[in-house]
């Protein structure tokens, strides 16, 4: 938990000190899209490579690098004179971030029974989520005082630290290269492992595309609430600490109902409730309704991470895993870096409430196919295997 508190840190002031980095440099709703991206897509695309390393390498060095990387390159990026420089080492971040989730996932499978997996990944998604909730927080409260440079070298220095001390803690415990073999592994017949291979490909795709239509919505709350809402930057970054604060509760809560009561189920309740909730920002004033909607999209998003994690876990081919865990979190962490810029434009020219409601009814469509889809594979491998 404190490991992935400490990875997702840094990155998790980018998006609730923008208004502030606006400020500074003078950009538009267009260029802080692709501040988001450059961030998003190279963390994406590096799960892949991350992926195939940890099923090659080991996790250790991934992890350290996943969480010391990241803080060097805030500690960097503090001293950012412009644009471009900015969107470099935010492209470096991502890439030095991402072979710790396909480390992570796998090492804590590892050591835990499968019938407890799932809650096992939601305890771990709590200190991710701790670190959005309280990132945005703590970088306004710094910023204040110290400007949004001061809240990057203040808080890098510390996480940089603690990603040294983690690698040589793995070390002492006996972690030192590669994870062992996770209990209750199975080897499937050939007519499992097709039929599980294709149910794994439509719950990834399902579970990325949430995560990418979600996360780029969000990722453009601060600049609702100070620009069209008339309120502070603190108050932006409250309204973005209630979206991730659901998820401190709806990822253990998550995995605990998806290990006794089927993953899928868990995956189509939330897929099929994020699409008009997104629509639903569009229609949210400042206090009670925009805070319920954002609290409810947390819920979505942070609730389906831990469920899907033990999914691909569950079907992939053992000495793949982390391949197929990286393949994931390269379309659900760099999916959003495509769309941020997107999604910055369209409220660019059309506003707001354009941007959401286009958001949320593509995505309300692409769910319903997804279920349907997912439903009926599920349905055909219960009726052979009965």
């Amino acid at each position: 938990m404190l490991a992935h508190f400490s990875h997702h840190l840094i990155s998790a002031l980018i998006t609730p000190l923008l208004p502030f980095i606006r400020d500074t440099f003078s950009f538009d709703y267009t260029r802080a899209g692709v501040l988001i991206s450059a961030f998003t897509l190279s963390y994406g695309a590096s799960q892949l490579p991350g992926g195939w390393l940890a099923d090659t390498l080991g996790f250790r060095t991934l992890i350290a690098i996943g969480i010391s990387g990241v803080a060097l390159c805030g500690f960097i990026f503090s001293f950012s004179n412009g644009f471009v420089m900015m969107v470099v080492l935010l492209l470096i971040m991502g890439f030095l971030g991402g072979g710790y989730h396909p480390s992570a996932s796998p090492l804590i499978s590892s050591i835990v029974q499968p019938r407890y997996r799932g809650r096992a990944l939601g305890i771990h998604q709590v200190g991710g989520t701790a670190s959005y909730f309280l990132a945005p927080l703590i970088a306004v409260g710094i910023a204040r005082l110290l400007g949004w440079r001061g809240s990057f070298l203040a808080l890098s220095i510390p996480t940089l630290l603690f990603g040294i001390s983690f690698f040589l803690l793995l070390g002492a415990w006996g972690y030192g290269t590669l994870y062992q073999k996770a209990k209750g592994d199975e080897r499937f017949s050939p007519k499992e492992t097709g039929g599980r291979m294709r149910s794994l490909i439509v719950v990834i795709l399902f579970n990325a595309f949430l995560q990418i239509f979600i996360s780029s919505s969000i990722s453009f709350i601060p600049f609702l609430v100070v620009d069209s809402l008339n309120r502070s930057k603190e108050a932006a970054a409250v309204m973005l600490s209630l979206a991730h604060s659901a998820g401190i509760w709806a990822g253990p809560l998550g995995g605990l109902l998806s290990d006794r009561f089927g993953r899928i189920g868990i995956l189509l309740f939330t897929g099929l409730l994020a699409g008009p909730l997104i629509l639903l920002l569009s229609h949210t004033s400042y206090g009670l309704s925009l805070s319920v909607v954002l609290v409810l999209l947390g819920m979505t998003m942070y609730m389906s991470m831990p469920v899907t994690e033990a999914y691909v876990i569950s079907h992939a081919p053992s000495k793949n895993r982390s391949t197929f865990l990286g393949i994931y979190y390269f379309a659900s962490r760099g999916g959003p870096g495509l769309m941020a810029p997107a999604v910055g434009r369209m409220i660019d020219t059309r506003g707001f409430s354009f941007a959401f409601n286009m958001a949320g009814s593509l995505f309300t469509a692409i769910a319903v196919a997804c279920a349907t889809v997912l439903a009926r594979i599920e349905l055909t491998g219960n009726k052979e295997g009965s």
